[in-house]
């Protein structure tokens, strides 16, 4: 981990001198060092997900009885099954669930709602026609997990089938960028910047109210909730949405469980190969078997 953290600071330093196109940004786009591919054992197949572009994930032996519907980060700008299709087979192994990999529609050209709302199609597509499992749960990481969040908002609030868990890897849960580690933790944080965070949040909103509960659900009521287990570092500018997220869930009857890695970067469970990824795959895999179970 200390390795890599030294290759993410170096790289971090190092700025182009011609900078990239959109369509370059996105084809390098690697948030945590080296890409990993889908292992070859996991079979992927393209489907469309309530009009919404979208793979399934099966790990040999997944329980076709229990999905995991899982949402990418990459600040609403970037992302896809290439960037973390790795984690989401991983944690769907971990778990014995498949994984319902989204790709939901990105900003600038796509700004909120658009996001949430391909989420939205995807989950319902998923219960009602999609196989209809048993157990159903959502992982995010990033912006992914902020989506996630949002997702368990929406469909309390319509009356909707709710996941039955979720899991939140350093989840983006406030567009204010009003968090203490926003300038707390610049120093530390090897993958984003402040004026980045807030560059993105800008492009996702298009305008809109930062405050508005689907796009930063740290503001939206959160009782009601399904359980939560959120994962972050401390080495990470988002931080503080965790920690304010698990605080305010929790004081509304929520059972939230908070991860915190010390010295850890954002999103650190996508390094493959480091003995922290290990830890915290194992961890969301038991929390999604516990929380996620068929049931009797």
């Amino acid at each position: 981990m200390q390795q890599l953290l030294r290759v993410l600071h170096e790289r971090q330093a190092q700025a182009p001198a011609t900078p990239p196109s959109l369509a370059e940004e996105r084809a390098d786009f690697a948030p945590a060092g080296p890409l990993h591919p889908i292992p070859d054992d996991v079979s992927v197949t393209e489907v469309s997900a309530g009009g919404v572009r979208a793979h399934w994930l099966d790990a040999p032996g997944a329980d076709p009885d229990r999905v995991l519907l899982f949402l990418h980060g990459g600040g609403f700008r970037f992302g896809s099954l290439r960037s973390d299709g790795e984690l989401a087979a991983r944690i769907g192994r971990a778990s014995g669930m498949r994984v319902l990999f989204v790709e939901y529609r990105l900003a600038p050209e796509h700004p909120y709602p658009a996001a949430i709302d391909d989420v939205r199609s995807a989950w319902r597509w998923l219960v009602e026609r999609g196989g209809a499992p048993r157990a159903a749960a959502v992982a995010g990481d990033s912006a992914g997990g902020g989506l996630a969040v949002a997702l368990l908002v929406a469909t309390r609030d319509a009356g909707e089938r709710q996941p039955a868990a979720a899991v939140l890897m350093s989840p983006t849960v406030d567009l204010t960028s009003s968090g203490a580690s926003m300038s707390e933790r610049v120093d530390q944080d090897p993958i984003s910047t402040p004026a980045l965070l807030k560059e993105l949040a800008a492009d996702y909103l298009a305008g809109a109210d930062p405050r508005t509960p689907l796009a930063s659900p740290l503001f939206a009521p959160l009782a009601g909730l399904p359980p939560l287990l959120i994962v972050v570092g401390t080495a990470d500018l988002l931080l503080s949405d965790s920690e304010r997220l698990a605080q305010a869930a929790s004081a509304a009857g929520v059972d939230v469980e908070l991860q915190v890695g010390e010295g850890l970067p954002h999103v650190y469970p996508l390094m493959l190969g480091t003995p922290e990824a290990a830890a915290a795959t194992e961890t969301i895999g038991r929390f999604l078997r516990e929380r996620a179970a068929l049931p009797r």
